[in-house]
């Protein structure tokens, strides 16, 4: 294991996301908003952090193993956590605590959107810019960028490559080489998000909220300038420019870039994880829909169509966002809504949740057992796109999912030994594992009113989530640290 490699990349690394603090200095000082401070000071003690652990191993170049690719990203995703969160423990509004700082900040960087603040409207404008830069940030995730714009980390780049990006099928490269494909990926990011802010603000946001929420539209992050979210502009072209970006956002990047490679459309819907996505939001929406207006739970039929349609894309695809408090929409409804969010975006998306290749390849496996069982002695192979899986792959979803359900009840349980009740710690646990922002009971508004025991357990969850479950807990095995 290389100890002082690993440690000259983490102080890069955190040199790099000392400049994050940097465009919120100057929205500080074009708002006046007396917040530069804390940035400056954030800031200086991050370049100054980086710089001494860089200094000592600046000189250890060697190639990266796959363990420590690990250990590099769960590392700076940890210390991102912390760093993120030196802007709003030393601002001086809002106050915030420790717990609720990290909480925060881990939170924006796992595009998350729980939230522990109140009164969003009278925030500073840098702390609001800072948050929502956060989650835009954690989207395609920094390890990434730092890959794409840093070759002096060499050869190990495909490392950490693998430990970050998300899905279950990890190894797939757009280019030849991992720098390029890490490049490509950041300009259609970036491409999405400059579209998405010039879409909202020709709808009617200002530039500064047209910004913001595009940064959290195209991370699928949740976090608004605003306590009424998406609600506060009450605008149905806003909502469906959101809708059109979170779906774009919550399909494979793949795809976009095959698509912007060759000029052509035709293959999104030979995509079988594309209509499988798109088929689940259309048959929840309608679901959402028929049983508003069957209540009566909404006044009128084109207001109850525009939020079932905007509350399943969102939660749907672990936005977040929100027009209405659907935590108190009537029967199932608010349970549905929790359980599409399991199944989240497409693999290789900033989606969170299990990934919908995964629970595709769940209900495959299931079929094939069936069949098994009607035909002892046939031969069934498990197909996406046209093309055999290998058995590794299907057994990987397997222990994905295994994995999952085990940290989901063991959080469960935590958070209900700290005090909460069922619905809470249930939803709490969901809305932060799947990275999806709201929960019900007392977290359906925000996170503050409940323990930091529980907050920090969540925290985890986020991370867990951020980084699908295998690369956190990976570092947890005997085997893993063994020579």
């Amino acid at each position: 294991m290389q100890l002082l490699t690993i440690q000259r990349i983490l102080g890069i690394l955190l040199t790099l996301f000392s400049i994050t603090m940097l465009p919120p200095i100057l929205v500080s000082w074009l708002y006046q908003d007396g917040e530069a401070t804390a940035f400056i000071t954030a800031f200086g003690l991050l370049i100054t952090i980086g710089a001494l652990l860089w200094l000592p191993a600046r000189h250890h170049r060697k190639e990266l193993k796959i363990r420590d690719g690990f250990i590099v990203v769960v590392m700076f995703w940890l210390a991102l956590g912390f760093s993120g969160s030196l802007p709003f423990f030393l601002s001086t509004d809002p106050l915030m605590s420790v717990t609720d700082a990290v909480f925060e900040s881990m939170s924006g960087l796992t595009t998350t959107g729980s939230t522990v603040l109140t009164g969003l409207d009278d925030l500073p404008k840098s702390i609001l810019f800072y948050r929502q830069f956060l989650q835009w940030l954690g989207g395609m995730g920094i390890v990434v960028l730092a890959v794409a714009i840093l070759p002096l980390l060499g050869v190990g780049g495909m490392q950490l490559y693998r430990a970050e990006t998300p899905g279950p099928m990890k190894d797939a490269k757009l280019t030849p080489r991992i720098t390029e494909t890490a490049k490509a990926l950041w300009y259609i990011y970036m491409s999405l998000t400059i579209a998405c802010a010039v879409a909202y603000h020709w709808a009617g946001m200002t530039w500064f909220d047209a910004i913001g929420h595009s940064f959290s539209t195209v991370a699928i992050g949740g976090f608004s300038t605003h306590d009424a979210s998406i609600g506060y502009f009450n605008s149905g072209l806003i909502e469906m420019i959101a809708v059109i970006f979170m779906l774009i956002s919550a399909l494979n990047f793949s795809l976009h870039f095959i698509a912007w490679r060759n000029r052509s459309f035709k293959h999104y819907w030979r995509d079988s994880e594309l209509r499988v996505f798109l088929s689940i939001m259309f048959v929840v929406s309608m679901v959402t829909f028929g049983y508003l207006l069957v209540t009566s739970s909404v006044d009128g039929t084109a207001l109850a169509a525009r939020q079932a349609i905007f509350q399943t894309v969102s939660i749907g695809s672990t936005a977040g966002f929100a027009t209405a408090d659907f935590a108190y929409w009537p029967g199932f409804l608010p349970i549905l809504l929790l359980f599409t969010s399991y199944i989240g975006g497409c693999a290789f998306s900033t989606g969170g949740g299990m990934k919908v290749i995964r629970v595709m390849l769940l209900f495959k496996q299931g079929y094939r057992e069936v069949l098994r069982l009607i035909h002892p002695n046939g031969v069934f192979a498990i197909r996406v796109n046209g093309k055999a899986l290998p058995a590794k792959v299907v057994g990987a979803v397997w222990g994905f999912f295994a994995l999952y359900v085990f940290c989901f009840t063991i959080m469960h349980l935590a958070l209900m030994s700290t005090g909460l009740d069922v619905v809470t710690s249930f939803s709490a646990v969901t809305a932060c594992l799947n990275n999806l922002g709201p929960g019900l009971g007392d977290v359906a508004a925000n996170f503050s009113d409940i323990n930091n025991t529980s907050k920090w357990i969540l925290c985890v969850a986020m991370l867990l989530g951020r980084l699908e479950i295998f690369t956190l807990l990976v570092l947890l095995t005997p085997a893993f640290w063994r020579r």
